[in-house]
């Protein structure tokens, strides 16, 4: 008995012996944040641990011998280790790092509604593309940023000249007139201005690109009926960047850009710089240019002061100077004679500044100001005709902002001036607009349910408009957050905007101003709109996988629509309305991700009690990616797009089409090298019939609904140094 006892005793010893205890901490392999709720699992032994607000984790009753932990979390990429217990170190805690899955499930703070909060946490629908994805969409196209938003869903490109290549972009269906383009929340690229300010803006300086969809003049005043881009730069950060970006193309084109970022003590700076150049090109068989001689300098420096912890700010300057010259590709190349002599050339110059100061009143509470001075020169010149003009605006805005656990308060008021002043004989055209606003915005936080965000924006114009004589527009909207779950969100919500009349519209852009008659504000109505939309978003991860998806509807009306007729503009008996819906889904596993994006839009005119399709507006549209991507190291992706057939204004009819396009890049430590290919399959309008009808000497173009650059390879490299 006394032997069987022994024998039990030292069997139990060993068992206990043979108990192993694991510790960790589990951090965030780029912020170093420990990530509370990140799990470990020993699968074999089914055992775990869930880590506590420090990260920290502990497993008991691991017996000797190999194990595999698998560590997880929501938004980062799991990772396994195998251990053999008992451990050299013993029960020492060991650091475990987790990668973020590339652009899902990170902190996104966005700056559009003035509040600086997690996007998540915001009841007004904002999308938001980071840093990562503006890096992969600036190998793309370095110049410009006309494709970074041409392949977001619910955004459309239109361009407005066949032979210069001049844009704008519509939200929802609505013309470009009824959107905003912002920076840094300034005003710097408008009216004027509109058709080439895409063709102007290089990635290379962006931190993040942020959209609003739907009515969103309350934030910034009129204008944003169908809701507006906001372009947030870099600031400098602790390590100083330098970073070099060189690219060439198949269709003559050549970009040289720069950016430069230090921080110090108490300054720090960016610098941005570059040159675009593109020879005439055509693809083959065409009469005209399918992109236009084109030599443009950008530069875009910009001082920052840290003055103490509760005072900073900064000022910019951006200057540009651009010769774009399109048109019948013998003359753009010095040699017209009797029959071939059409051509279009903008010269432009811009130059504005820029300046933003803080003063932190308390760790909740801060003063904003910020104020920019724009003046825009454009010569735009065809066959015996030339018209000129001089644009200058500004914008000054002064915000108080705070921050408590409930509410987020936004109290403030601005002033836009723009004047644009045209020379004898189209003197005519010059006009001056005044707008004084006063806006306040609240989000209430009522429970981890519910969030509300209502806003409320008074303007006065001058002058006024014939249905507000006293020039004022008063413009609340309401915004509903819904968190159901962790999984299931919805955001509910509208408001009113308004557009004053100017003489500035995709149509007047199209044919270049050309026997516009005048616009006499005190004798049109400001367009007055109502918007709603409303969404379910679903995220969830799934094992390795992380799946979101975003199902959007929305629906604005637009009384009085501004139209042009017969070179005049008048308010059309009736409205205007656009309705449909967006869906994307995006889902990453591992080093793949993979997006589809769908929009339908329907968008109709309603005059005089007969409704009518919008032209220029496809129905359906879709956008597929798909991107195999090593952090740091190597990226590669396909790309698809989807344009539905649309009517156009002659009446006719444009064809659908679908393009596709091809990325691959690697990456080292201080250089990338990549290649691109745009429209594979060479989908172009001058396949399928002449673009203009006429002659060639004298052309009337068509509607441009298709791209017109064919298939075009670019080849770049980009060196960064930190």
């Amino acid at each position: 008995m006394k032997r069987l006892l022994t024998i039990l005793a030292i069997l139990a010893g060993n068992a206990v012996y043979a108990q192993n205890i694991f510790k960790a901490v589990i951090k965030d392999d780029d912020t170093k944040k420990p990530l509370t709720g990140a799990s470990a699992v020993i699968t074999s032994l089914k055992i775990g641990a869930t880590a506590d607000t420090a990260g920290n984790i502990m497993i008991n009753n691991i017996p000797n011998g190999k194990v595999e932990i698998t560590f997880s979390f929501v938004g980062y990429i799991s990772k396994d280790m195998t251990i053999d217990f008992p451990k050299e170190n013993g029960g020492k805690s060991i650091e475990i790092s987790l990668e973020p899955l590339a652009g899902e499930l990170a902190e996104v703070r966005v700056q559009t509604t003035r509040t600086n909060q997690n996007l998540s946490d915001i009841p007004t629908r904002i999308e938001a593309l980071p840093q990562e994805e503006l890096d992969e969409k600036g190998t793309m196209r370095p110049g410009d940023i006309k494709m970074l938003l041409g392949e977001t869903t619910g955004i459309q490109v239109q361009q407005t000249s066949a032979v210069s290549s001049t844009a704008n972009y519509k939200i929802q269906g609505l013309d470009s007139r009824y959107t905003q383009l912002l920076k840094d929340g300034m005003p710097l690229y408008q009216g004027f201005s509109g058709g080439l300010s895409l063709l102007q803006i290089s990635p290379l300086d962006l931190k993040q690109v942020e959209f609003i969809k739907g009515s969103a003049s309350t934030l910034y005043g009129g204008g944003a009926i169908a809701g507006l881009v906001n372009l947030i730069s870099k600031t400098p950060e602790d390590k100083p960047e330098l970073t070099l970006l060189l690219n060439g193309n198949s269709a003559k084109g050549t970009d040289a850009d720069g950016y430069y970022s230090q921080k110090w003590q108490h300054i720090g700076t960016t610098i941005f710089g570059s040159y675009n150049y593109n020879g005439a090109y055509a693809p083959a068989g065409t009469d005209f240019t399918a992109i236009p001689k084109t030599n443009r300098f950008t530069i875009n420096p910009k001082v920052f002061f840290y003055i103490n912890d509760k005072d900073s700010g900064w000022v910019g300057l951006n200057g540009t100077y651009e010769n774009r010259l399109g048109g019948d590709v013998q003359v753009v190349d010095g040699k017209p004679d009797d029959l071939h002599q059409y051509f279009e050339q903008n010269k432009t110059y811009r130059f504005s500044t820029q300046l933003s100061f803080t003063h932190k009143i308390d760790t909740s509470s801060q003063i904003n100001f910020k104020n920019t001075i724009g003046y825009f020169d454009r010569s735009l010149s065809e066959p015996d005709y030339e018209f000129k003009g001089k644009q200058t605006s500004s914008y000054s805005e002064v915000n108080y902002v705070e921050h408590s656990k409930k509410f987020n308060w936004v109290l403030g008021a601005d002033l836009l001036t723009d004047n644009l002043s045209v020379p004898p004989p189209m003197s005519y055209l010059s006009y001056s607009i005044n707008t004084l606003g006063g806006f306040v915005q609240n989000t209430y936080k009522a429970s981890s349910f519910f969030s509300l965000e209502t806003g409320l924006r008074l303007d006065y114009n001058t002058p006024a408009p014939i249905n507000k004589s006293s020039g004022i527009f008063l413009l609340p909207r309401i915004n509903g957050l819904f968190k159901w779950d962790k999984h299931f969100t919805s955001r509910v919500g509208g408001g009113l905007g308004y557009k004053m009349p100017t003489i500035f519209s995709d149509q007047t852009e199209e044919q270049g101003f050309r026997d516009i008659q005048p616009v006499n504000i005190a004798n049109l109505k400001a367009e007055q709109s109502y918007g709603l939309n409303a969404d379910v978003n679903y995220r969830n991860a799934i094992g390795d996988a992380v799946v979101n998806i975003n199902q959007l509807f929305f629906y604005t009306l637009v009384n009085d629509p501004l139209l042009l007729e017969n070179n005049i503009y008048a308010n059309a008996p009736g409205h205007l309305t656009t309705s449909g819906a967006e869906t994307n889904l995006k889902l990453f596993i591992d080093n793949l991700g993979i997006y589809l994006g769908y929009t339908y839009t329907d968008t109709k005119r309603d005059i005089n009690g007969v409704t009518t399709v919008q032209p220029l507006t496809p129905k359906n549209r879709i956008s597929t990616d798909v991107t195999y991507e090593v952090e740091n190291s190597f990226r590669a992706g396909i790309e698809g797009f989807y344009n539905s057939e649309q009517l156009l204004s002659d009446g006719t009819t444009g064809r659908c089409f679908w393009t596709f396009g091809m990325l691959v890049q690697k990456m080292w430590t201080h250089f990338d090298i990549f290649i691109n290919a745009e429209n594979l399959t060479d989908q172009r309008q001058t396949r399928w019939g002449s673009i203009y009808t006429g002659t060639i000497t004298d052309p009337v173009f068509k509607d441009i609904y298709a791209p017109l650059d064919g298939a075009v390879v670019n080849v770049g490299i980009r060196l960064k140094l930190e």
